[in-house]
């Protein structure tokens, strides 16, 4: 599905989260969203940080800023994954996951309200605009979009196969792959920058190339003045 690209207003992607609050509301507060904005977050909202319950809060809250896109990342599909059985708990929590139990105070995941299942739910597999895509992790280069496997779209590094350069042309701009900066391969820029293992999160728009990006207690790293 291509979507038709908002002309009067900006394309900005956030790269994963990792449940540092923190970093995301202060990176929110530097882009000054408006009505207009068409703001792609790529995943990975939940684990490792300390509060994943404030993340998606702020997410809930930034659909009535912005047009939102959210994308589903792997730890997210993990959290969902393990309302299903103990198998799937037992992963989720060794990857992170006790850090949102603890986040949401209570007992394994009945602390999650159903605003926040439902928002989980409605993120995309995706997004596809007349000149790039956007997904959590990577591609299949000679795929159609809407048959990719969610182990490549979710899971699969761009260290782990070549590099984005799907049949359509298009730039990718992805996140999952941990780095200290962006990467831009030319047909594949990589934004995750680490936040939830110590580094930045960092916003970009792939148009004119413009980063935003902020430590995980929220201080401004992609200029002098701070917060």
């Amino acid at each position: 599905m291509t979507n038709k690209p908002n002309t009067s207003g900006r394309f900005i992607a956030i790269g994963d989260i990792h449940g540092q609050a923190m970093a995301l509301r202060a990176l929110i507060k530097a882009i000054q969203p408006s009505a207009d904005d068409v703001i792609v977050t790529l995943g990975d909202y939940v684990n490792r940080g300390p509060d994943s319950k404030g993340v998606v809060e702020c997410l809930i809250e930034l659909q009535d800023r912005c047009n939102l896109v959210p994308i589903l990342g792997n730890h997210d599909e993990m959290l969902l994954d393990a309302r299903k059985d103990r198998y799937a708990y037992d992963r989720f929590l060794v990857s992170g996951g006790r850090k949102t139990v603890a986040s949401y105070g209570g007992q394994k995941l009945d602390g999650i309200p159903k605003s926040h299942w439902a928002f989980l739910e409605s993120c995309r597999d995706y997004y596809e605009t007349a000149s790039f895509i956007f997904t959590h992790a990577n591609f299949c280069s000679y795929t159609p979009l809407q048959f990719q496997l969610s182990s490549v779209l979710r899971w699969t590094g761009i260290d782990e196969m070549d590099i984005c350069k799907h049949r359509t042309g298009k730039v990718a701009i992805v996140g999952h792959t941990v780095g200290k900066r962006i990467r831009d391969y030319g047909t594949c820029i990589c934004i995750d920058t680490g936040c939830g293992f110590g580094g930045q999160l960092t916003a970009y728009d792939p148009t004119n190339k413009r980063q935003w990006q902020v430590s995980e207690n929220g201080w401004r790293t992609d200029q002098s003045t701070s917060r």
